[in-house]
């Protein structure tokens, strides 16, 4: 019998788990957002789904009707002979045994019972990697018609806690969850097309368990995945990145767009493989990971236009200026049938047109759409509906809000400061560049991904013309006549800026002055240390001084008294260093 006293009961929306005094199963309180807003998305796949399986019966109910006119129009005379021979009864043909009755009537006059056949099952979860089973008792708990959640974990100490938490949450829990000591892999691999729902949250990089989780989602289904090693994917190990996710990663201020592309391009790649291709849903860059929600669909004929989703980034060194090179394209044939052929290019000269600086060249990327609006909007007024239900309500609702004001179809974005810090010179409202944007005829946006960040279908030059007439009123300080800034300020604009303020220059969530970007609600708020890891001084800057110091006294003849030492002193030295307010 275990003694309750060793572990803290830890309470996350309506369920609750618990956790060993030491670090044994992993849990993030951070990811509480993640957690949050799969289950906003969940509910969202569910209602969706019977919405599109009601559509799918209505438009066979509507079909077969005509079917059967036409049935009997052409065996009229069969029919007659029929009612003949069996006296107003229906005779049955001579070829069809008579032991067999049950069978041929009830699939000739009891469609009704087949429809309850074709009835929708609850769809099937499978949390592929579980540690304390949280999120898959959240899953079990608070959303409605979920089906199984099946939790897997390879690790003993994982599946022991997760299937513990599962008897502490009751009967709910105990009908509907069920964890397993497995490979996730292997798992996947040998339950083929049997899961609805994939969830992938791994400590760091999803990509050895893409291929295999692929391959388990049903057709229509969803894989939820989780990609932690943004510094990875954000560019700080390039060749790290090209050798997990099959692309090379720009440092250029849209860098978590581009993990976020990088993330659903790698799905894709591994999707076709199988003749599979994706449906990004929403695609989320939040706290220091990337999350993204992407249907799966069977069809040859449909993957064979990924190419035209896919580019190669051109990011010029010396100033701003990013260029897209789609991988594809597609011609029409006379008689109007469609061609797929490699796109053109190359979309750059071999020096910036606009600095005359070389170009790094980043990708491929997914330049397609990475939501889809009509379930944003969805899943934003049903968390609005229930925020109640929502721990981090506040945090997902913001991202949400911004997220559905994102313009869908342009890829990356620009910096408003990058741009200025080019030219030296002082920075226009982001009001104004806006307005001067949409009066110039183009779009304009913000991005969830960047505060500071700017959408637009406006081409560079463009972007650099409204910088040019920016100057023209606000001078600059004479600069080097090699620097990007002098080169791009030596040429006149040919398009004469229009600063006035425009109706759309400000988004209605900014006109009604609602959040869209949240600090973090407390210190330290970030990844923890992996499970199984002695916890000591170098973990302050994760946890917190007086977290350290907490863990280690409750150690007591654990751990050296030089290394306590050494942690109070690393302690000191921090408040020390600490400013003032």
């Amino acid at each position: 019998m275990e003694d309750l006293n060793d572990y803290t009961i830890i309470k996350e929306g309506e369920a609750e788990i618990l956790m060993h005094a030491k670090n044994e199963v992993f849990y993030n309180k951070t990811q509480v957002n993640n957690r949050d807003i799969s289950i906003a998305v969940m509910r969202a796949f569910i209602s969706k789904r019977n919405q599109e399986h009601e559509a799918m019966l209505s438009k066979r109910t509507t079909s077969a009707p005509k079917a059967s006119e036409k049935d009997g129009e052409e065996e009229a005379p069969d029919e007659s002979v029929v009612n003949e021979n069996s006296n107003g009864e229906i005779e049955r043909p001579a070829e069809i045994s008579q032991d067999e009755p049950c069978c041929i009537s009830e699939e000739a006059v009891k469609p009704t019972e087949r429809n309850v056949l074709r009835q929708l099952k609850p769809p099937r979860v499978l949390e592929a990697l579980s540690a304390s089973g949280l999120r898959a008792l959240r899953y079990a708990r608070e959303v409605e018609g979920i089906g199984q959640v099946v939790a897997l974990d390879n690790d003993k100490a994982s599946v022991e806690a997760c299937r513990r938490n599962i008897k502490f949450n009751g009967s709910v829990a105990c009908s509907k969850v069920e964890s397993h000591l497995a490979d996730a892999r292997v798992y996947m691999l040998t339950h083929p097309k049997e899961f609805d729902v994939v969830d992938l949250d791994p400590y760091g990089s999803p990509s050895v368990f893409l291929d295999s989780a692929i391959q388990s989602v049903a057709d229509g289904g969803m894989l939820m995945c989780t990609a932690t090693d943004m510094a990875v994917l954000c560019g700080g190990n390039g060749e790290v990145c090209y050798s997990k996710y099959g692309s090379y990663p720009l440092r250029g201020k849209y860098c978590h767009e581009m993990a976020l592309r990088i993330l659903l391009a790698c799905i894709e790649s591994h999707a076709n493989r199988y003749k599979r291709y994706i449906e990004p849903v929403l695609s989320v860059q939040m706290d220091f990971y990337v999350r993204v929600f992407v249907r799966i669909y069977t069809s040859a004929s449909a993957m064979k236009s990924t190419p035209l989703k896919l580019s190669y980034v051109y990011q010029c060194i010396g100033c701003d200026s990013f260029h897209l090179q789609p991988v594809g394209r597609t011609a029409s044939n006379k008689n109007n049938s469609v061609r797929y052929l490699p796109g053109f290019g190359p979309v750059v000269p071999q020096l910036c047109s606009d600095c005359g600086k070389k170009f790094n060249m980043g990708g491929p990327i997914w330049s397609g759409r990475i939501h889809d609006q009509e379930w944003v909007n969805s899943i934003l007024g049903e968390v609005k509906s229930m925020k109640d239900r929502y721990p981090a309500y506040d945090r997902i609702s913001a991202v949400l809000t911004t997220i559905s004001e994102e313009l869908p179809d342009v890829p990356l974005f620009l910096s408003l400061h990058n741009l200025c810090s080019t030219l030296k010179c002082t920075s226009p409202s982001a009001v104004m560049f806006r307005s001067a944007v949409i009066n110039a005829g183009y779009r304009v946006s913000g991005t969830h991904v960047n505060p500071l960040g700017l959408k637009t279908d406006a081409p560079m030059d463009v972007i650099w013309d409204i910088m040019r007439c920016w100057v023209k009123n606000h001078p600059v300080k004479a600069q080097l006549p090699d620097q990007p800034g002098s080169v791009i300020l030596a040429k006149e604009p040919t398009l004469q800026a229009n600063f006035a303020r425009a109706v759309a220059s400000l988004s209605k969530a900014q006109a009604k002055k609602v959040a869209r970007f949240l600090p973090n609600p407390e210190k330290h708020w970030g990844p923890k240390p992996r499970a199984g890891r002695q916890i000591t001084s170098k973990h302050i800057s994760l946890l917190g001084a007086e977290a350290v110091n907490g863990h280690l006294s409750l150690e007591d003849g654990e751990e050296p008294d030089a290394k306590r030492q050494k942690t109070e002193d690393t302690t000191q030295k921090t408040e020390d260093a600490t400013p003032s307010s």
